[in-house]
């Protein structure tokens, strides 16, 4: 059985309010790297997961894995940035079916291009026009709504 839960004015003001910073920021950000750095938001999540993989190169499950997208996304994406020259594909030595990403050196050209104006944008638009406390708490909040979307396993056997 289902129950629908209502939800008070109140509570739908914070949602409409949270909703639109959450677009609004995301935009800006993305403005923020096409503007400065000439790449989008889902390039520099690749670039930047490459970048910070030891061996500038991540097998194509695992990057899917890391940032949340499914395959074929990952896969329509490295494409476009293949054709850029940003990253290049290679077999995987071990398992035939498995592909390798890499960073070439454009694409760290590029990322290398954009963390400093990106930072600075995060800095700018979310940390610094929030308190300490504020973002103690946001962190607290984020921490259990993201808990709620995805619960932790119970070991049964305790």
């Amino acid at each position: 059985m289902s129950e629908v839960s209502e939800v008070s004015e109140a509570e739908w003001a914070v949602w409409r309010t949270f909703y639109a910073m959450r677009r609004q920021l995301d935009r800006a950000l993305e403005d923020q790297l096409q503007r400065d750095a000439g790449i989008s938001g889902p390039d520099y999540e690749i670039l930047l997961s490459l970048f910070e993989s030891p061996q500038r190169r991540m097998r194509s499950r695992d990057l899917s894995a890391r940032i949340g997208w499914e395959k074929s996304r990952i896969s329509h994406q490295v494409t476009r940035m293949e054709n850029r020259g940003l990253v290049e594909r290679s077999e995987c030595e071990d398992d035939l079916r498995g592909t390798w990403i890499g960073l070439t050196t454009e694409g760290r050209r590029a990322v290398l291009g954009a963390m400093r104006e990106h930072t600075t944008a995060i800095r700018n638009l979310f940390f610094d026009v929030l308190t300490p406390d504020e973002l103690a708490s946001l962190r607290a909040v984020s921490d259990r709504v993201l808990g709620a979307i995805n619960p932790p396993l119970c070991d049964e056997a305790s």
